[in-house]
């Protein structure tokens, strides 16, 4: 039977995170005194976005140093978990070693396939399930033993805010039913170390779109790259600048690459196979 009214230290740089994590220890009468962040990030990610987003009895850490800053306070207030998501830095055994139930991590893949910080290069590759686990914190990022874990099709209408929207769905799921058996003291199902693969963030040469390619594989990667905030890039004469969006059409029966229509917002090109309305925002490359 797993612990009621626990006291949790969330370590994220991710508001959604911390407010899937809240709503979760909001249902069952958990506590979070403390989130803890590194410095830096924009948009979505860090201190500031957090600070707007907590709510009251919440404190906020903003460092970069875990062992000698975050580990001390987070030892004070002996909390019965640590659960980490969108948590950029490697968590010290210092930290590690403080919760009464250990600590868990939330990854976007099903492990060990996808280790690394960008498992969204599974679905670039070619992947067509996306995937979500709850494991154990250990000292190598990715390779404690499976809490739990959810798998699914790509969404039918694939984009980058579909496959994060799918996602958000299997997080909750995967942190209900994994904290629980945290919290229980279960101590999960050992990784298949034979079975893991590691993905690296994506070059600059990976963000630009090769329209000689089939029209699925050129959706599947705008995908990848526009989960958060559009990078997919495209340096088409004419159609030059970040990606925001690809509809499929028909054929031309041009060549392959070939634009066969300028519009205000982007162009109609040729691929492969298909014809694809890419959606631009001109001149711009985001990082």
């Amino acid at each position: 039977m797993s612990k009621a009214n626990a006291r949790v230290v969330v370590l994220t740089s991710f508001l959604p995170n911390f407010q899937l994590l809240a709503s979760w220890a909001e249902r069952h009468g958990h506590q979070i005194p403390l989130v803890v962040t590194p410095p830096g990030g924009s948009g979505h990610y860090g201190g500031g976005e957090l600070s707007a987003g907590l709510g009251k009895g919440v404190s906020l850490l903003v460092t970069g140093k875990l062992r000698t800053v975050a580990a001390p306070l987070i030892a004070a207030l002996a909390p019965d978990l640590v659960i980490s998501a969108a948590f950029p830095r490697l968590i010290p055994s210092e930290i590690l070693t403080i919760p009464t139930y250990g600590a868990v991590n939330l990854h976007p893949s099903v492990l060990p396939a996808g280790r690394g910080p960008n498992p969204l290069r599974l679905l670039y590759e070619g992947a067509e399930t996306i995937g979500a686990t709850l494991h154990r914190t250990e000292a190598e990022f990715d390779t404690g033993a499976v809490l739990s874990q959810r798998e699914r099709p790509l969404p039918e209408r694939l984009s980058g805010p579909s496959v994060l929207n799918s996602w958000s769905d299997m997080f909750a799921e995967v942190i209900e039913e994994g904290t629980a058996r945290a919290l229980a003291g279960e101590p999960g199902l050992v990784q298949d170390s034979t079975r893991a693969s590691y993905m690296p963030p994506f070059s600059d040469e990976e963000r630009v779109l090769d329209f000689t390619e089939p029209a699925a594989t050129i959706s599947r990667k705008v995908a990848a790259l526009n989960v958060l905030v559009p990078r997919a890039l495209t340096r088409l004469p004419g159609c030059e600048g970040t990606v925001l969006h690809v509809e499929v059409l028909p054929s031309t029966g041009r060549s392959a690459g070939t634009v066969v229509a300028a519009h205000p917002d982007g162009c109609t090109v040729q691929t492969a196979d298909l014809a694809v309305r890419v959606t631009v925002e001109r001149g711009s490359s985001r990082g």
